[in-house]
């Protein structure tokens, strides 16, 4: 691809959304010379991290925060400074015309109906990863968007990078022939932890605020810094961090919808200290066409106790061909090998995973009434990889999947786990 060529495209991608769809009418969005006005929801380092990028820009303005965690509230209040509004209930920030849009970084329980009541709102919402506990959660959160008429983009900033854009074009083009599996890794040291002792929560959090929709529980030690760990909470390591390469594993391959078959194997290996997700998997999908030819294989490999791994790369993705391979990376890496292993350069620039670009368009997705990059509807089909894998691992059998109901087919124990219990009559219960 030429230069010219190359910067058109990721313009256009990054302007017009790699899956864009018009919106019909977004309320309450901001005109074109208006600034969108932004709330932040969960400042934990993450929220405070992606608020300062929007906050920098000059067309956003960063007017409200909100978490039950008034030590946290009150760090980010310093942070930002200025006549920043604070609040421990996020539904004050939402209330009215005071925002525009909100960044969900809250914890994971959190982040699906977070979503969903703001989309009732009428607010846009930048999600971080994973964007829901659960599989229906991500269905819900789905048909709110679309109800309310709002941009929901996923915190899966591979969708906006530029070497991730022009590396699937070059798969679409037939760099590699026709592509039939995708290998994802993510390998580093993270042992994570179990449950602690239970203690009296601090002062200055408001924990029934902090649990939400979720059942009571009681509040233990580590509980605010390990909840991922926990099937309460989280969803471990593949949708903390995995998630990322899942996404451009899935990008790549070209699968629009969930798979037929899922079989995964692993556990804690290492760590036996309480955690309730691996630290050792590997988890294999199969697509196929509803005819049940054109397969394709999407394999996932986690180790959280190693520091050795592929091409010298903590995280990536090989795709194969029928007529070579391509190494890619969010670190910023792109190699292609013909048939035999010869190397083939291509004309793409190398850059790491970029979120200023997926903030951008964000902002320009409620500008201009269309679907962001990282639409949720494509973060739900990569989340539910994420949730389909924890639970093949989970009851250590093979599954099969009807990918339009969104169910197990004939396993009511699997099934039982695409959904959660949630707090009777709780305000924000999905």
């Amino acid at each position: 691809m030429s230069e010219n060529n190359r910067r058109t495209f990721i313009q256009q991608a990054a302007g017009a959304g790699v899956a864009t769809v018009a919106l019909s009418a977004v309320s309450e969005s901001r005109g074109a010379n208006e600034r969108v006005r932004v709330g932040l929801i969960g400042c934990g380092g993450r929220g405070r991290g992606v608020a300062d990028m929007f906050r920098q820009r000059n067309d956003v303005d960063l007017v409200y925060l909100a978490d039950p965690n008034n030590g946290r509230l009150t760090q980010a209040a310093a942070q930002f400074g200025g006549k920043i509004k604070t609040t421990g209930d996020f539904r004050e920030m939402i209330d009215g015309d005071s925002v525009d849009a909100v960044i969900v970084a809250t914890p994971v329980h959190w982040h699906a109906p977070a979503t969903v009541v703001c989309c009732r709102a009428g607010k846009h919402v930048y999600v971080e990863k994973p964007c829901s506990h659960n599989l229906r959660e991500g269905r819900v959160m789905v048909e709110a968007a679309r109800a309310h008429d709002c941009v929901v983009q996923h915190g899966t900033q591979v969708r906006s990078t530029s070497t991730m854009i022009e590396a699937v074009d070059a798969l679409r083009n037939g760099v590699i022939g026709k592509v039939l599996t995708a290998k994802a890794w993510n390998i580093q040291r993270r042992p994570g932890a179990g449950r602690g002792a239970n203690a009296k929560p601090p002062r200055d959090l408001d924990f029934e605020m902090w649990l939400g929709p979720v059942p009571p529980i009681e509040y233990y030690d580590g509980v605010i810094s390990q909840w991922n760990w926990s099937r309460h909470f989280g969803t471990g390591e593949i949708g903390n961090d995995g998630i990322h390469d899942i996404e451009y594993a899935r990008w790549g391959l070209g699968v629009d919808q969930h798979p037929q078959r899922i079989a995964g194997m692993g556990g804690r290996y290492t760590y036996h200290n309480g955690a309730e997700f691996p630290d050792t998997q590997q988890v294999c999908y199969e697509f196929a066409a509803e005819n049940g030819s054109d397969k394709q294989m999407l394999i996932y490999e986690e180790r959280l106790w190693s520091t050795n791994y592929p091409h010298n790369c903590d995280s990536g993705v090989e795709f194969y061909g029928d007529r070579g391979q391509m190494f890619l990376s969010r670190r910023g890496k792109c190699e292609v090998h013909l048939d035999r292993n010869q190397r083939k350069p291509l004309d793409i620039k190398l850059e790491a995973q970029n979120t200023n670009s997926h903030i951008a368009d964000f902002i320009d997705a409620i500008r201009n009434k269309r679907r962001s990059n990282a639409d949720i509807e494509l973060g739900h089909l990569t989340t539910s990889l994420c949730h389909l894998g924890n639970i093949a691992i989970r009851l250590g059998r093979n599954l099969q999947f009807d990918h339009a109901a969104e169910q197990f087919k004939d396993d009511q124990e699997a099934n039982s786990l695409l959904v959660r219990t949630y707090r009777d009559d709780h305000w924000a219960k999905l």
